[in-house]
């Protein structure tokens, strides 16, 4: 083969790249552009062209419904649920016939980000864009809020702009500064302790006075007189019962430990002993910005020194407030705590999450993991 000839195919091969990169770089997500209009800003360039890619390989999947009969069904997305989750339940419900194609399509629109929780109808004769457009435009009639077992107030503050509520974090706090009359039994200055554990389903113009009078509602119908009797037999008042549950909670990693860890508080305060427990230092430390956490972990020594009320390892007796809200499961191992010697507790070295517990300190530093 002569030179030239050599030189004029390697000059049509750089020609042919040169029109695939061009593809890629160009016609590529200009088609796909055109098609399902303009790709998210946040989305790199290199994440633009794969995904612009990925969409034209799914040809007509995208705008053609599973099915042109289906009928209308609940759909309902769940707080904190991720895009992938939710794409495979439409999948696996039969609204879609691909969920890898309905993930790709709103990363690709930036849709994924605004998919919000609630309860939703949708149909089989809807396309994968529609049903995702669909899960923006609709505005559900009520709002879900989830408070989970052990949080702070804060931390429900924090969840309430994706709840669906139009209710201000500031203003929450604010407001929860005030017990709503409900919870007349107690002495409690704040609602710390009473945000029940529960997933609230609420109109979502619901005032913030609602808000916190529905909570409040819901912890005093838990409050049955057998379990107050239960706290009083145990020299608690309902206030002071809360505030052991709230230590308890945050340190019952296994719930079915919680009975156990109450006797082991519970036998601290009979003999006024101090309480040494962790979560109540935490609670003292307030957010930590380098662990984006209300709940420093591990503490160090120096955390234990803290100058606060809340801080147990200083201070005899129980704590001002609450510091979490608990969970039923929690009040009751209070009410109905397991009788026991023990004084002492430390993690098991086995990473399981379960305790060892002691009943003298010499037994509880023979725990200690090597």
């Amino acid at each position: 083969m002569r030179r030239y000839q050599y030189y004029f195919i390697l000059l049509i091969l750089v020609v042919i790249a040169l029109v695939c990169i061009f593809s890629f770089i160009y016609y590529i997500p200009a088609r796909a552009s055109l098609l399902y209009g303009p790709p998210a800003n946040h989305l790199s360039i290199s994440n633009r062209i794969e995904y612009s890619a990925r969409l034209l390989s799914y040809g007509d999947e995208l705008i053609t419904p599973l099915d042109p009969n289906g009928a209308e069904q609940n759909f309902k997305i769940e707080q904190g649920e991720s895009v992938i989750s939710i794409a495979n339940r439409l999948e696996g419900f039969g609204f879609i016939s691909n969920a890898q194609a309905f993930y790709d399509y709103v990363v690709y629109v930036g849709l994924d980000l605004t998919i919000q929780a609630g309860e939703y109808k949708l149909s089989p004769k809807q396309s994968i864009i529609e049903i995702a457009q669909a899960l923006q435009k609709f505005s559900p009639t009520d709002a879900t809020l989830v408070i989970l077992a052990g949080w702070r107030m804060e931390e429900i503050a924090a969840s309430l702009p994706t709840s669906g509520l139009g209710i201000d974090p500031e203003t929450f706090l604010i407001a929860a500064q005030t017990p709503p009359q409900v919870l007349d039994f107690t002495s409690a200055t704040s609602m710390e302790g009473f945000f029940f554990p529960d997933t609230y389903t609420l109109p979502r113009a619901t005032s913030v006075d609602q808000l916190l009078d529905i909570i409040a509602r819901n912890f005093a119908q838990r409050m049955t007189q057998d379990l107050i009797t239960a706290f009083n037999n145990r020299g608690l008042t309902v206030y002071q019962a809360v505030i052991v549950a709230s230590i308890v909670e945050r340190e019952a990693v296994r719930i079915e430990e919680a009975p156990m860890i109450a006797s082991v508080y519970l036998n601290r305060l009979a003999i006024n002993m101090k309480l040494d427990a962790d979560p109540t230092v935490q609670y003292a430390l307030g957010y930590q910005f380098d662990k984006n956490s209300w709940w420093k972990s591990p503490l160090a020594l120096t955390d234990l020194q803290i100058v606060s009320p809340y801080n147990t390892y200083l201070n005899v007796g129980l704590p001002p407030t609450p510091i979490s809200n608990p969970s039923l499961e929690a009040l009751m191992a209070v009410a109905y705590p397991e009788a026991s010697p023990y004084y002492y507790f430390r993690a098991a070295c086995d990473g399981s999450g379960y305790h060892n517990f002691s009943v003298t300190f010499e037994e509880q530093i023979a725990n200690a993991c090597p």
